[in-house]
């Protein structure tokens, strides 16, 4: 289990013409992935959902909060006690094309991890091309064709199933996915969804995966959860078909508004929602951070923070004074 409380990052820029500028990135953001489950971050681009994989990875700091592994808190560690913690979760990147190392072939790039799993493990050094052909095997790929090739050899797909690969050869517990689909044809984008899915029911590994694409996080984790996250704060969270279905929060609303519609084959969803201007993150918040684009907004917006939580008979937890479900999705063309 691998859960988060509280977690603040902010980033402050210095000089320019600007002047010194402080970016909040993360306002307390709260989150808990058992093992092989599956938890999707959706947001709009600049929302913070990177900057949380990379913490959530140990690849970056964070202000406040903490995380925790199997019951064990990251702050009480040295830095140095928290890398075999961390080693049990790997970021797949969202680029395949910076990910590899193009000097080096995919069987160097697999060499230096399973070598160290290999020494951690007790097991001998011909245990090493072995485990290699395996991964490989695992994500799809033929090993006598990859192994010997640079990554510019290979097309995009096979990238990033190598570097998938790769997240594997230290046995991790949870594979954390940042847009792990947006730079390769659509085409092939498929192929790796299916794959993830694989591995969690394979391996049993967990997937945090990032994405702005509803439809990518449905199809990730249909029986985990959904966090909406808005300028770092979580809006809704709660089963991926509940929130789908029936969202409740404005700005969640507004995003699956915001999926294209199959023309002749569906129709839109019969209440969308559309944000009432544009974001301006230099205008300070009193209350609510979506409240000067909600359509649904009232005084008490501007002036208080909502707190995430669930009132009523509403299933999710959100963070609105004035929570609706309405119906935003579209909808086959034939269905009443």
């Amino acid at each position: 289990m691998i859960t988060g409380q509280g977690i603040t990052k902010t980033f402050r820029q210095r000089g320019g013409v600007l002047g010194a500028r402080e970016v909040r990135a993360l306002r307390g953001v709260d989150f808990a992935v058992g093992r092989g489950g599956a938890v999707s971050f959706i947001g709009e681009s600049g929302c913070g959902k990177t900057t949380l994989g990379r913490i959530i990875a140990g690849l970056e700091g964070h202000d406040s909060g903490e995380i925790t592994v199997d019951g064990v808190a990251m702050s009480s560690l040295r830095p140095r006690a928290r890398r075999p913690y961390f080693r049990r979760i790997q970021l797949i990147h969202q680029d395949p094309y910076s990910a590899l190392n193009p000097t080096r072939t995919v069987y160097q790039a697999l060499l230096a991890p399973l070598a160290l799993r290999a020494r951690q493990t007790g097991r001998p050094a011909s245990w090493v091309d072995g485990r290699a052909g395996e991964l490989l095997d695992l994500v799809g790929l033929d090993p006598d064709y990859v192994l010997p090739r640079y990554p510019h050899q290979l097309s995009g797909g096979m990238r990033q199933r190598v570097v998938i690969a790769r997240a594997l050869t230290v046995d991790p517990e949870m594979l954390v996915a940042d847009e792990a689909v947006s730079m390769i044809d659509v085409s092939l984008r498929l192929g790796i969804l299916a794959l993830l899915r694989d591995l969690r029911e394979r391996l049993g590994v967990s997937v945090l995966f990032i994405t702005h694409d509803v439809a990518t996080a449905r199809y990730i984790g249909d029986d985990g959860e959904l966090y909406v996250i808005y300028r770092g704060q979580v809006v809704e969270r709660g089963p991926v078909e509940t929130i789908i279905s029936a969202p409740v929060h404005p700005y969640t609303q507004a995003l699956l508004s915001a999926i294209p519609v199959l023309h002749g084959l569906e129709r839109p969803g019969a209440q969308p929602v559309a944000p009432t201007g544009t974001l301006e993150e230099d205008k300070p918040d009193a209350g609510c951070l979506f409240a000067r684009r909600c359509p649904f907004a009232t005084a008490r917006c501007a002036e208080e923070v909502p707190v995430l939580g669930r009132t009523g008979d509403i299933p999710q937890e959100h963070a609105c004074f004035h929570p609706e479900a309405r119906s935003v999705v579209a909808v086959p063309a034939g269905r009443a």
